[in-house]
C-alpha cells in the first residue's frame, strides 16, 4: 500500500490524481493533501479521502479548514506554510508535485532529499534548478517520474535503462508535440486584442488558468523544452517542437537508425498519472481506449516563432544556461498574472519576458539561493515593466 502526498490537490493535476487513486483503494492511500487557498475544495477532498495531514497557504486558511473538518468530524492534522509543505513532501512514499509556479520548488526539493518517489508535474523544479535538482535525486536515491504528457511519452519511448545519455542509447532527437493552443490559426495581427477568457479556452486539455495562458503563448512548451534537457540529458540542438493539433501523439523519440517511437493516447492527464503511480506496472486510469480507426488524420507542422515568440525565448534561455531559465520563468509568471488581471495585453507577455532577459544579466545556478535571488530580480523587473505598460493602457 503506497502512501501518497498530493502537492496542489485542488488543481487539475491533483483532481485527476485523486480520480485515479479512488479507482485503486487496494493499492494507494492518501497521506497528505495541500492547497493554497481553495479551502472548501480541499475540505471536500479530505472528507472523501481521509488524509492524515492537510496543508494550506496561510494561518487564516488553516483556521477555516480546521473548522470545516471539525464540523464534518474528519480527523486530520492541519498546518500551513512552506515548512509544512516540505514536511509532508518528505513523509510519504510517493509525492505528486503539482503546485504551479516557483512555489512548488521547495517542497519538491524536500521530496528529493528524502529519497521519495516523485511524480513531477511542477516544471519549475527543473526550469529553475535543473542541475541541482537532478543531483539531489541521484544523491538521495529518489525516483523521478515525469507527469507532463510530453515527458511521460518520451520516458515511455526510451529504453528502460536509459541513463540520460542520448548518444549511448542511439537517440537522434527528442520531439515534443504541441497542440498549438487556441490561437494556432488566428491572424497574428489580432493577437493584441486576445482576452483572458479566450486564452484560457484550450481546444484539447482541461487545465488551470495560468497553464492555459502558457499554452496559448507556447511558453508552456518552452518550459517543457528546458525540462526535457534536464530529464533526458539532451542539448537544445537535439530537442525539436512540432505542432500536432490533435494531441494524440504526445511526444516522440527519433533514433539514429531511422526508427521513431511515439506514445499515443486520448488527451487526458490520468494516463501519465496512472503510468507513473504504478510504474513499472500498468493500472486502469479511467481513460477511454484510443479509437485509431475513428481518426480522420494526424497533422504536424513547424511552430511559427512570429506567432509564438515565447518558445524562441525559452530556447534562448536553455542555450544561455545558468540562471537564465529562472529569469524567463519568473518574468513569465508576473506577466501572465498581469494579463489575467487585465493589466497588460496578451502580446505584452512576451515583451515583458524578453525585456527582463535582455536587461538583467544571468549567473551560475550553483545554489538554490542564487536561483531564488535571480527569481526575485526578475519579478521586481517584470513588475516595473508591467506597471509602465498598464499605465500606458489607461
Amino acid at each position: 500500500m503506497q502512501q501518497v502526498t498530493i502537492l496542489g490537490a485542488t488543481g487539475s493535476i491533483g483532481v485527476s490524481t485523486l480520480d485515479v487513486l479512488a479507482r485503486h483503494p487496494d493499492k494507494y492511500t492518501v497521506y497528505a493533501l495541500t492547497a493554497h487557498s481553495k479551502v472548501d475544495e480541499l475540505a471536500a477532498q479530505c472528507v472523501q479521502f481521509r488524509p492524515q495531514r492537510a496543508v494550506v497557504g496561510s494561518a487564516d486558511a488553516a483556521r477555516r479548514l480546521e473548522a470545516l473538518l471539525r464540523q464534518r468530524e474528519v480527523p486530520c492534522a492541519v498546518s500551513w506554510g512552506e515548512a509544512a509543505l516540505c514536511e509532508v513532501a518528505a513523509e510519504a512514499d510517493t509525492v505528486m508535485a503539482a503546485i504551479v509556479g516557483a512555489a512548488g520548488l521547495a517542497p519538491t526539493l524536500a521530496a528529493a532529499r528524502a529519497g521519495r518517489k516523485i511524480l513531477l508535474a511542477n516544471k519549475e523544479a527543473l526550469v529553475l534548478s535543473g542541475q541541482l535538482f537532478m543531483d539531489l535525486v541521484a544523491r538521495h536515491g529518489a525516483v523521478l517520474l515525469p507527469i507532463d504528457s510530453e515527458h511521460n511519452a518520451i520516458f515511455q519511448s526510451l529504453p528502460l535503462a536509459y541513463g540520460r545519455s542520448p548518444a549511448a542509447a542511439g537517440v537522434a532527437k527528442i520531439v515534443l508535440t504541441a497542440s498549438g493552443g487556441p490561437f494556432l490559426k488566428r491572424a497574428v495581427d489580432t493577437l493584441e486584442s486576445v482576452t483572458p477568457q479566450e486564452a484560457c479556452k484550450h481546444p484539447n486539455w482541461s487545465m488551470g488558468r495560468k497553464i492555459s495562458v502558457d499554452s496559448a503563448t507556447m511558453m508552456n512548451k518552452g518550459l517543457e523544452v528546458i525540462e526535457a534537457h534536464w530529464l533526458f540529458g539532451a542539448p537544445a540542438a537535439q530537442i525539436e517542437v512540432l505542432i500536432h493539433p490533435q494531441s494524440v501523439i504526445h511526444s516522440m523519440v527519433s533514433y539514429v537508425d531511422g526508427s521513431v517511437l511515439a506514445q499515443l493516447g486520448n488527451p487526458d492527464m490520468r494516463t501519465p498519472i496512472a503510468h507513473a503511480l504504478a510504474f513499472p506496472e500498468r493500472i486502469d486510469s479511467g481513460v477511454a481506449q484510443l479509437d485509431l480507426a475513428g481518426m480522420a488524420a494526424l497533422q504536424f507542422e513547424q511552430p511559427d516563432l512570429a506567432r509564438f515568440p515565447c518558445l524562441a525565448l525559452a530556447f534562448d534561455a536553455l542555450r544561455a544556461g545558468g540562471t537564465a531559465p529562472a529569469l524567463l520563468n519568473a518574468a513569465n509568471e508576473v506577466a501572465v498574472e498581469a494579463f489575467l488581471q487585465r493589466q497588460i495585453g496578451f502580446r505584452d507577455i512576451d515583451r515583458v519576458v524578453k525585456t527582463v532577459m535582455d536587461e538583467n544579466a544571468h549567473g551560475a545556478a550553483d545554489s538554490i539561493d542564487a536561483v531564488l535571488a535571480q527569481d526575485g530580480v526578475a519579478r521586481t523587473a517584470a513588475a516595473a515593466i508591467v506597471a509602465r505598460l498598464a499605465g500606458a493602457r489607461r
